[in-house]
């Protein structure tokens, strides 16, 4: 009986290293978690990549002697994160205009949560997928680095305080106080639950509004209050700074529209599990919109612009996604 060369391969590698498994089978729950501590896919892709040369530092007998691989390498990716975190705020002092987390499109989450583990109430305890939400991770990224490392490893991936000392070099108790106050940052800013069809729906009437360059029904469509920033990194042309107010977000959105090139297609698409939008020039994704909504109005848009951020984008992707005006 012949075995397909490339299975053949696979097979080949693991039995020359039994430790591939548990890398293979632990990469999307490392990319899950360095995600939502880093809110960039390719700063977490280099931190599983450290996490994994750290792997392979080890001798044989060291991986050997290791009861759970699986939590090793969390607890490795943990502290990689932790590293990156403490660096990226001097980064960011640089960054060219405002940072937004880096938005997912639909069918690029990782989602493998660890069982048990944690305590406290389960009404707390945010669930996976409202943590890549855009609004979630703004609240993450105004977090400490100890902060989001507690909260995030604790809150979302049910890892207990004990484990989440040993990553972030504090006592238990000290962790514990760290989740308590990056909760209550979440508490404060959590929007209202609103089901995904409402926000469909009124993502969908903003894209026709702004089509058709319909001022009263933007503004009607926007709260009072509303803010909208945008991530150019000084790659993009954008706003430079968050517009305030929903009739001047409106101004702004009209004079956009008047100087936009005819070939720009403006499509729904989920955004970092949300209904959004993303804007196609020449089969190339340049902007992705994400919304937040409350009693029928949006009352924040995120505008990514970096195309550094937009390379997990493909336009033949969100062509499916096409909506009719």
């Amino acid at each position: 009986m012949t075995t397909p060369a490339g299975q053949g391969h696979k097979q080949g590698a693991r039995e020359a290293d039994p430790g591939l498994d548990a890398i293979l089978s632990e990469r999307r729950q490392l990319m899950s978690v360095a995600y939502r501590l880093l809110g960039s896919v390719a700063e977490a892709e280099d931190a599983v990549q450290e996490t994994c040369a750290r792997w392979y530092a080890l001798s044989p007998e060291q991986r050997e002697a290791i009861a759970s691989p699986g939590a090793w390498l969390t607890t490795v990716a943990g502290r990689v994160c932790l590293n990156v975190l403490s660096s990226a705020r001097v980064r960011r002092e640089t960054y060219v205009g405002e940072w937004i987390p880096e938005p997912l499109p639909d069918g690029t989450e990782w989602a493998t949560a660890r069982s048990g583990g944690g305590s406290g109430d389960p009404a707390d305890r945010v669930a996976l997928d409202e943590s890549v939400h855009l609004a979630f991770l703004v609240v993450l990224d105004s977090m400490t680095p100890a902060e989001r490392v507690a909260f995030v490893l604790h809150d979302v991936f049910c890892l207990s305080f004990a484990e989440v000392a040993r990553i972030v070099g504090r006592t238990p108790g000290a962790c514990r106080q760290l989740a308590s106050s990056a909760r209550r940052r979440v508490r404060a800013a959590r929007p209202a639950a609103v089901p995904a069809v409402e926000r469909a729906g009124v993502v969908r009437e903003f894209r026709r509004a702004w089509e058709t360059q319909d001022i009263d029904a933007l503004i009607g469509l926007l709260d009072p209050g509303a803010t909208a920033t945008a991530d150019g990194g000084g790659r993009a042309v954008t706003f430079p700074h968050p517009i305030e107010g929903g009739e001047r977000i409106a101004g702004a959105l009209l004079e956009i529209a008047r100087h936009r090139s005819g070939d720009l297609a403006l499509l729904e698409r989920t955004v970092s599990g949300q209904p959004g939008l993303v804007a196609v020039r020449d089969g190339v994704v340049v902007s992705v919109f994400a919304f937040d909504v409350a009693d029928g109005r949006i009352t924040r848009i995120w505008v990514m612009r970096n195309p550094e951020k937009l390379s997990h984008w493909t336009a033949d992707r969100t062509g499916a996604m096409r909506s009719s005006t």
